[in-house]
């Protein structure tokens, strides 16, 4: 698992990371303001397992080839991994299947209340004239 904290330009979020099996699962939290220690810890303890076992979204990750890495690339590689800032590629498009989902549901269910909503007036203006039928 991987937390990475960050400034997005407008709020301060952080992106959880697992892989598993080959599987990469993400996570995005907005922090809002700059969190302190106290905060990041608070947001590890109890919402971090809650934030990934809600993901139903995996990417699948390809490794290449196991090679034998020389240890001045690997402390450049490792160098490299500290100072860039953001998300890997492969936990952003976790963190877009996930979107997507959410933003099929919301709008599956904003079409269902719609549709409530019209059969409520219907049934209004039915009892309505039913009332007028009937001399009232």
């Amino acid at each position: 698992m991987k937390l990475t904290v960050f400034h997005d330009g407008q709020y301060w979020v952080g992106v959880v990371e697992e892989q598993d099996q080959g599987k990469l699962k993400a996570a995005r939290f907005i922090f809002g303001t700059e969190p302190n220690h106290e905060e990041v810890l608070e947001f590890i303890r109890c919402e971090m397992l809650e934030l990934l076992s809600g993901l139903t979204q995996e990417v699948e990750i390809k490794h290449s080839g196991n090679r034998k890495v020389s240890p001045k690339r690997l402390a450049r590689q490792a160098a490299f991994e500290l100072s860039a800032k953001g998300i890997s590629s492969h936990a952003q498009d976790a963190l877009k299947l996930e979107y997507e989902k959410h933003k099929l549901q919301k709008r599956a269910y904003s079409k269902q209340q719609v549709e409530e909503k019209k059969s409520y007036i219907r049934q209004l203006k039915i009892n309505k004239l039913k009332e007028k039928r009937r001399g009232h």
